[in-house]
């Protein structure tokens, strides 16, 4: 890599958590309306949009991002992405969600040497195992993303096996978000959200690696506990992690990755930005303060690489 960016950081980087058009994203905004995150409607779905707006405003003023663009073109946004990703200096990008499988894999192909997708749609379709199986072996996604508090079923349902099965088959990872889901104004929690739904399935299948955004979220314990029964499940590293201001205890970005690296070590620990709009666009900063803590607590090289690049590398099948 030749940017300015990635020689600063001295680092290879495999971001493995972004998102593409999720302002005006159907399939997400189907899988809540499906949840009963808005029993109203588009009205009371405006009216909470509204009543939280100066909460959003704060945080971006907080952590100085302007206002996001209105929704635009997805391929216009992926071309915009890509010279993000560019000036970044990051060597591949995975977007986890992208409007459908066929929008995310047309935006994938526009950029084949920078991007990967995953499949994003509901696992307890009829026809769910069938679309994962069409989306990877016919349109190049290289992964799975749910959100499980917007499942209908926890993810220990006997429903979903033809999706893990496929999956494991397939050798392809899966990205599963517990713990509270949204900004402000989200859901709080889910009946589904647990990591010892994920640690039952996990069990089952101890070849297909499942893969744990933001730290878990409030589940940090459970998720901690469910890695050391399932060596499978890895921890993605994504997004400000703002959520741990709204704990009982003090807890600390310093503090989950020291216990991520002291427990499940640098193996299973995945970096992700969860950067997902413009104009804030790829949001080098939290990449920054991730690989200033891991170089504080001293890790050597090999282990910063492994969690910068190489687990992703290895989780994705990609070429070292």
């Amino acid at each position: 890599m030749s940017s300015v960016r990635s020689r600063e950081r001295a680092i290879d980087v495999v971001d493995f958590h972004l998102h593409l058009g999720i302002q005006d994203d159907p399939v997400i905004r189907s899988c809540e309306d499906a949840a009963g995150m808005h029993p109203g409607g588009e009205h009371e779905r405006s009216v909470r949009a509204a009543a939280n707006a100066p909460y959003a405003a704060a945080w971006r003023r907080a952590w100085a991002f302007p206002d996001p663009e209105p929704p635009a073109d997805r391929l216009a946004e992926a071309d915009r992405w890509a010279d993000e990703l560019r000036a970044q200096g990051v060597r591949r990008a995975v977007f986890v969600t992208g409007g459908g499988n066929d929008a995310l894999a047309d935006a994938v192909d526009r950029h084949p040497d920078l991007f990967l997708g995953f499949a994003h749609h509901d696992p307890f379709a009829p026809d769910a195992a069938a679309e994962l199986e069409r989306a990877v072996t016919v349109r190049g996604l290289r992964g799975l993303k749910l959100f499980a508090p917007l499942l209908r079923g926890p993810l220990d349902h006997p429903d979903l096996d033809p999706v893990w099965r496929t999956a494991d088959r397939l050798r392809v990872p899966v990205l599963v978000h517990v713990g509270h889901y949204g900004s402000a104004g989200g859901l709080s929690s889910s009946p589904h959200d647990s990591p010892n739904h994920l640690a039952r399935v996990a069990r089952r299948f101890p070849e297909l690696p499942f893969v744990v955004p933001h730290f878990g979220v409030q589940h940090v314990q459970e998720l901690l506990f469910a890695c050391w029964s399932s060596p499978n499940i890895h921890v993605d590293t994504s997004g400000s992690n703002q959520w741990v201001r709204w704990m009982p205890y003090r807890l600390t970005l310093d503090d989950l990755f020291r216990r991520c690296y002291e427990t499940i070590g640098p193996g299973r620990i995945v970096f992700g930005s969860d950067s997902s709009w413009f104009p804030r666009g790829y949001v080098g900063r939290y990449l920054d303060d991730q690989l200033r803590i891991c170089r504080e607590m001293g890790m050597p090289e090999s282990d910063l690489q492994a969690i910068f690049a190489g687990n992703a590398v290895r989780l994705l099948g990609l070429p070292t």
